[in-house]
This record gives structure tokens, C-alpha cells and sequence, in this order.
């Protein structure tokens, strides 16, 4: 193989397909990226069993070939070059890296020993990488971290005509948002569990194309898989990752709060007291929500060694009837998730009852409706006396 290509369209496609790699590989081959020359272009392709990623971008190709070699190695070499055309040769078990003057000869990886890459379904249709890339960002903080508990790391994607729904949850949080995509015919009414960071990753890779192509296999074609392609000025880029097994909790019931009472507050005002006063939260203990007529108070503990309160003007409804609480517990790091990702110069927080959840919402304006688009739930805390 000898292969010829601007040094900052190399660089990107390297450290694109290299971020799939496994940091701790079950088997060294899957540490390596592949690398095949043919025709005009070259495609570069990492895979561990689980995710796939190819990037294909043009490239003066004098002699087609397939390598592999350490991916990671490549991908610091291909950063640090300085901007010349950069000549790739190898040999049976040697890759050789020509930029300038600056030369590299690395041992190759074994290709017969590489497992195939799963091919990509066939496109079930597309969204804006934009829109995708929001409602991703929107979604994700609400999923889980903990891998013994795989299901709640995984975001359910649901198809149901032109609309498409993303959801999340850690048992503590939940989010869902709703967007609309672009079809085909083919695509009935389905979901897909997928890895909460492989989704997240994928969203923010593919920011800079037009649009995303996902594809979804049908269960004869190949089940558990799902694929996601883009294609801009740095290539067409593709992912692969399977689905998640498991039964997925049912949320949309708890994303209905009818809010016994409500406050409305500016966001950000709302945000920054929030992260002033959690400063003095001692960890594993609440952030004390005081609700009043035409405010909020933010309250935080570190024993006795510090205190904190800060008060933020809020539109109050407590409904007819009693009030369902005058103050709630939050988990500090939640509420400032959830207020961290709306878009919203206002904020709308419905309430039930003590020990139940509340509804976080988008608030275009003081007087108006909350957006139904996004809707983010909080079990809140018990509060100590």
C-alpha cells in the first residue's frame, strides 16, 4: 500500500476512528486501526466487538492495500506532523509515515487475525444532525452510569411514524424528548435500546454534516443493531454498536405530572443559586427547596461548619386546597443537570407531594405554557430535620 493525503484530513480521521477503540482491549488486535486503500479513497475502521467506526475520505491512492496498525500510536503521530502532504507505505510487517522530514516506521498488526465489521443496516431514515445532537445532549445526563446495571445506561429510541422519542433514566432522574425525523416507507412503529454513550458520542461526532442516516436492522437481517452515517468535508462516517438487552422501565405515566403546585423562575438565576449554595452540600445530604408566595429559598449544610442560603424570585401557584409541601429536597447535582441542558429563558417546576417526583420543563415565557417537547423528572429527597 502507498497512499498519499493532507496532513489535517489524515489527522481527523485517524483521531475520529480512533476514539472507538477499547482503552483496555479484551484481545490486542482490536487495539489496532485498520487502514484499506482502493480506487480515490481510503477508509479507516476500528471495531471491539460491540462498536464499529469507519471514516472514508479521499486520498491519492498509488497502490490499494490493507494495514493495521496501532491505532492509538497513529493517531498521536498524525496530530503532532507538521502541515506537509503526508506519504503512507507499507510493507508484509512494517507501516511507514513520511511528513516533511519527519519520518515514522511502526510493525504492522496481523490483518487476518481482525474480525469482520458488521455491515450497516439498511437506512430506516434520517434527522438533522443538529436536532439529533440537542435531544441526545438533553437526554443522556438522566442516564445511568453504573455497567452492573446495563439496561439504565441505555437510551430507548422510539419510531413511530414521523415522530421519534428519546428516553432516559437512573431510577432517580428521568428525561424524554420528542422530536420529529424524516421516514422511509419501510419503518413501522419500533424502539431500540442503545448505549447511552455510544449514542452521545456519535451525536456529538457527526455535529459538523447536514444530517445522520440511521439505520435499524429487522430482526432477519441481523437483530440488536443499530447504524448511524453521516458524510461533510471530513468524509463519510460511519457507526455501528449493538443494542442493549433488557426490558426498559416504563416512564412516559411519570412524565404527566398534573403539579399540585408550580413554580416558574428564571433559569438561570435558578442555576447559579443552585451552584453557589451546593458549594456547602455535604455529600449524600439534600439541597433544601424553600417554596414561598413569590420565592425560592435555596438552603445547604456542612454540619456545622458551613451554612448557605440564597433566595430567588419565583411565580408561585399552590392551587386550590392545601398546599402538597412548602419545601423539597433535592439532589444538588440533578437539579443543576437539569437546568444545566434547558434551552429556555424560564423554567417550570411542578410538585406532588413530599417524596414524590417533580416535573422540570422548559418555560418560553413567564405568562406562557411549559414546552411538552422535553420533559425531565426528579425524585426528590427526604429532608432531615
Amino acid at each position: 500500500m502507498k497512499i498519499q493525503l493532507d496532513k489535517d484530513v489524515l489527522a481527523d480521521a485517524v483521531a475520529w476512528a480512533a476514539r472507538s477503540l477499547p482503552l483496555r482491549p479484551s484481545f490486542p488486535i482490536l487495539a489496532g486501526l485498520l487502514i484499506k486503500a482502493e480506487a480515490d479513497v481510503v477508509t479507516l475502521s476500528s471495531f471491539d466487538y460491540e462498536t464499529s467506526a469507519q471514516v472514508t475520505i479521499k486520498a491519492d491512492v498509488e497502490t490499494p492495500g490493507v494495514v493495521l496498525v496501532s491505532g492509538r500510536l497513529l493517531a498521536d503521530i498524525t496530530r503532532s506532523l507538521p502541515s506537509k502532504p503526508v506519504i503512507l507505505s507499507s510493507s508484509d510487517t512494517e507501516l511507514e509515515l513520511v511528513c516533511g522530514s519527519a519520518r515514522f516506521a511502526f510493525q504492522t498488526l496481523p490483518v487476518n487475525e481482525y474480525p469482520d465489521l458488521p455491515k450497516m443496516p439498511k437506512a430506516s431514515g434520517w434527522i438533522g444532525a443538529d436536532d439529533l445532537s440537542k435531544a441526545v445532549n438533553q437526554v443522556v445526563v438522566a442516564a445511568g452510569r453504573d455497567e452492573l446495571l446495563p439496561v439504565f445506561t441505555g437510551i430507548k429510541v422510539e419510531f413511530d411514524g414521523d415522530n421519534l422519542s428519546l428516553l432516559a433514566t437512573d431510577r432517580y432522574r428521568m428525561s424524554l424528548k420528542e422530536i420529529t425525523w424524516n421516514p422511509s416507507s419501510e419503518v413501522g412503529e419500533t424502539s431500540a435500546l442503545v448505549p447511552g454513550k455510544v449514542l452521545a458520542e456519535t451525536a456529538k461526532s457527526m455535529l459538523g454534516s447536514e444530517r445522520i442516516t440511521i439505520s435499524l436492522a429487522e430482526a432477519s437481517a441481523g437483530e440488536g443493531l443499530i447504524g448511524f452515517e453521516s458524510e461533510g468535508s471530513s468524509g463519510t462516517r460511519q457507526i455501528t454498536t449493538r443494542l442493549l438487552d433488557g426490558e426498559f422501565p416504563k416512564l412516559r405515566h411519570l412524565m404527566n405530572i398534573p403539579g399540585d403546585l408550580t413554580v416558574r423562575a428564571n433559569t438561570q438565576d435558578l442555576a447559579s443559586a443552585v451552584r453557589r449554595v451546593a458549594l456547602v452540600a455535604e455529600k449524600n445530604t439534600s439541597l433544601r427547596m424553600r417554596i414561598d408566595q413569590e420565592s425560592v429559598t435555596l438552603e445547604a449544610a456542612r454540619g456545622d461548619q458551613a451554612q448557605a442560603s440564597e433566595a430567588v424570585s419565583a411565580v408561585v401557584d399552590f392551587g386550590p386546597g392545601d398546599p402538597p409541601l412548602t419545601e423539597a429536597g433535592f439532589n444538588p447535582h440533578y437539579l443543576m443537570d437539569a437546568l444545566s441542558i434547558l434551552d429556555s429563558t424560564y423554567v417550570h417546576i411542578s410538585f406532588t407531594g413530599s417524596g414524590k417526583p417533580c416535573l422540570v420543563t422548559a418555560l418560553p415565557d413567564l405568562d406562557g405554557e411549559p414546552a411538552t417537547d422535553y420533559r425531565h423528572v426528579i425524585m426528590l429527597m427526604r429532608l432531615s430535620s
